[in-house]
């Protein structure tokens, strides 16, 4: 998808405005967003980073329940802050009770 001068396109609009509505405590993977506007994962992925600056990019994680690998510290210590439930080894994301599935209006 083309956008003009590094702007974000219709479909990283869409991207956006759906991770903005993940509240604070709960997660959504990056197939569920993709899900929620019609793209796919890696589409969300490449959205949130050129553009997640403003939207809360860590409550996106891995269908593992893992944070994107280059950001996990900084995930964590949102994650962590906003009380969102871990595994028991406290490496994932419990996805049974913290994963959100409100979803996003197309």
């Amino acid at each position: 998808m083309a956008t003009t001068a590094g702007l974000p396109g219709p479909r990283d609009e869409a991207v956006l405005d759906a991770v903005a509505t993940i509240p604070s405590g709960r997660v959504a993977t990056y197939g569920m967003v993709a899900d929620w506007v019609g793209t796919g994962p890696r589409q969300v992925g490449r959205t949130l980073s050129r553009f997640g600056g403003g939207v809360p990019w860590w409550r996106v994680v891995r269908a593992d329940g893992t944070p994107p690998p280059a950001l996990a510290a900084d995930a964590w210590a949102h994650l962590v802050g906003e009380g969102v439930a871990r595994t028991r080894s406290g490496t994932r994301v419990d996805l049974a009770p913290a994963a959100w599935h409100g979803g996003a209006a197309r």
